[in-house]
């Protein structure tokens, strides 16, 4: 049956790709990013598909316009039963330079907005006695990256949220899981090999056992099965979609 989804970082991406394979199976969609045109775009686009969806701009590091946009949601498509936390910041530093306002802008957005987000979300789910939702964590959380761990530190918080709020919400019909994706090509992984950040797609291919990058699709597919009803006996697991690059 249709559900109503927001998906944060929905405008761009790996959330975009989430949005439109939601809205595929009939979901009503809530595309939530701090893009606000962009965002628009993303909810016309679906909407030009024939779905119903929704433009919701928000920081998901502003809890008021979080609250604020999930009442836009409520109003114009429902309760919120799924949510794929997508929104996401990536940062590059050497351990020994990370400032303090690096560290807490990292935490912030990557830790804490998720817990806005599904804070703000799970009384929907409560009350309705079922949801699905899906964190994206990094799979620098499970094998640490030098030069990043402010983004691994946040990741890998994202990663232990994830399990306790699934063993706290399971009695509910709740489920809670994590992909960290791996060598995915997205316009946020082709900017930081653009700044030096990453090596070349060919370079990162290689490291990669199936041979190739991946795409926002292959992350969407995985978050679109664990946001199905046939998932509902799968919770407080991390799904790793990476080629085979973390085993």
């Amino acid at each position: 049956m249709p559900r109503v989804a927001v998906v944060t970082g929905g405008a761009s991406g790996m959330g975009l790709s989430i949005c439109r394979q939601l809205a595929r199976r009939g979901d009503r969609v809530a595309v939530l990013d701090v893009d606000g045109p962009a965002a628009q775009r993303a909810a016309e686009e679906l909407q030009g598909r024939g779905a119903r969806a929704l433009a919701c701009q928000a920081d998901v590091t502003d809890r008021a316009a979080i609250d604020e946009a999930l009442r836009k949601v409520r109003a114009d498509l429902g309760p919120v039963e799924i949510v794929v936390t997508s929104a996401g910041l990536v940062a590059f530093d050497p351990f020994t330079a990370i400032t303090a306002e690096s560290w807490h802008r990292v935490i912030e957005v990557n830790l804490t907005g998720t817990f806005n987000v599904v804070q703000a979300a799970i009384p929907d789910m409560m009350r309705a006695r079922w949801g699905r939702i899906v964190t994206i964590s990094s799979s620098s959380a499970q094998r640490g990256s030098p030069g990043m761990v402010h983004y691994t530190a946040s990741k890998g918080g994202v990663i232990a949220m994830t399990k306790a709020l699934a063993r706290e919400y399971a009695p509910m019909g709740i489920t809670v899981n994590n992909v960290p994706p791996s060598g995915i090509d997205t316009p946020m992984s082709r900017a930081s090999q653009a700044d030096g950040h990453l090596p070349d797609s060919e370079v990162m291919a290689r490291a990669i056992p199936v041979g190739h990058l991946g795409t926002g699709d292959d992350i969407a597919a995985a978050c679109v099965f664990l946001c199905s009803e046939e998932a509902g006996f799968i919770t407080g697991q991390v799904l790793g979609v990476n080629g085979g690059a973390v085993i």
